[in-house]
Parts: structure tokens; C-alpha cells; sequence
């Protein structure tokens, strides 16, 4: 029988055991990024949308960037390598991820033992210095460092790839 998926204490106690400092701030459920921006005004760091896609070949990806970036599901595939993307099904990110739609999020990949899924995140979001995601629940924003994203990044044993998500006009 698979292991449950992970709840916000799990992922806080990993936090905890790899000396990752994090600050949590609750507030309504944000289901989308319009809900998010009412919520997320006074928590400082870059805020970030996240897209479950899965490609022509049925292939997982998990492409973060920041909230305002307009992501282009066209273009997006010759940047990362993919065939034609699409949303990824509720029930495909259930069982991968272990969330819910409107709380999908990088932190999720601790559910992803099989590592099938590729994370993707944007380039310019990973030079901030604060970054803010759900803690697998939408009811929270979980404020992380760069650096410390990179070292939880690390211990879920995937491997990102590092890519300006947005195209420069």
C-alpha cells in the first residue's frame, strides 16, 4: 500500500531536519492567483503560480514562476524540451503529488518518490531572495529562501530545470 502523502507538519518537520528556516502565513483559502493576490499583499517575497502540465508523451512537469508571469503553453514546450503541454488531470495530481487543485506547489514534490515529475522553474524567480508557496494546503503561504528551496529541491532528489519561463518581448 503506498505511504500516505505528506501534510504541512511532515513538510515542516523536513524543513526542521535539514536546518531550513521558513515563516508560514494563514489566511483564506487562494485558490487561483487573483484569490492569492488579496492574501499574499503584506507577506514579503516573490509570490508564485504553479502548473501541473503533462506532455504529449505523457510526461509530468511542474512549472513554477511568479505570480504575474504570463506563461505560454505554446511556446512553453521548446523552451523545456517537452511536446504539446496540457493540464495534467485532478486525479493524476492527487496521485503524484498528493494535493488538490488550487494547491499545487513545489513543495509537493516530497510526494514524488518515483520522481516522475520535472520540475520547471523559473530563472528569474530563482535570483530572489524570498520565495512564497503553499505548504500543500492553500490555506497557508510558506516563505522560504532561494537557497533553502534549493537544498529541500535537492533532498526530494529532483532534479529542476532552471529556464526564463517567461518570453522577453
Amino acid at each position: 500500500m503506498p505511504a500516505l502523502p505528506a501534510t504541512p507538519e511532515d513538510l515542516f518537520a523536513c524543513f526542521d531536519r535539514l536546518d531550513i528556516a521558513v515563516t508560514t502565513h494563514h489566511h483564506p483559502p487562494a485558490y487561483t492567483v487573483a484569490q492569492g493576490n488579496a492574501v499574499w499583499a503584506d507577506i514579503p517575497g516573490i509570490h508564485c503560480k504553479n502548473l501541473f502540465l503533462k506532455d504529449g508523451k505523457g510526461k509530468l512537469w511542474l512549472v513554477v514562476a511568479p505570480a504575474h508571469v504570463r506563461i505560454d503553453l505554446k511556446r512553453l514546450p521548446a523552451r523545456i524540451g517537452a511536446a504539446r503541454l496540457s493540464f495534467a488531470s485532478a486525479e493524476m495530481l492527487a496521485e503524484v503529488l498528493g494535493v488538490e487543485p488550487g494547491s499545487v506547489t513545489p513543495f509537493a514534490l516530497i510526494n514524488d518518490g518515483e520522481k516522475r515529475v520535472t520540475p520547471v522553474l523559473d530563472a528569474w524567480m530563482m535570483a530572489q531572495p524570498l520565495l512564497n508557496y503553499h505548504p500543500l494546503r492553500n490555506h497557508m503561504t510558506t516563505t522560504i529562501t532561494a537557497d533553502g528551496f534549493r537544498r529541500f529541491l535537492a533532498h526530494t532528489g529532483h532534479v529542476a530545470d532552471v529556464v526564463a519561463v517567461q518570453e522577453q518581448v
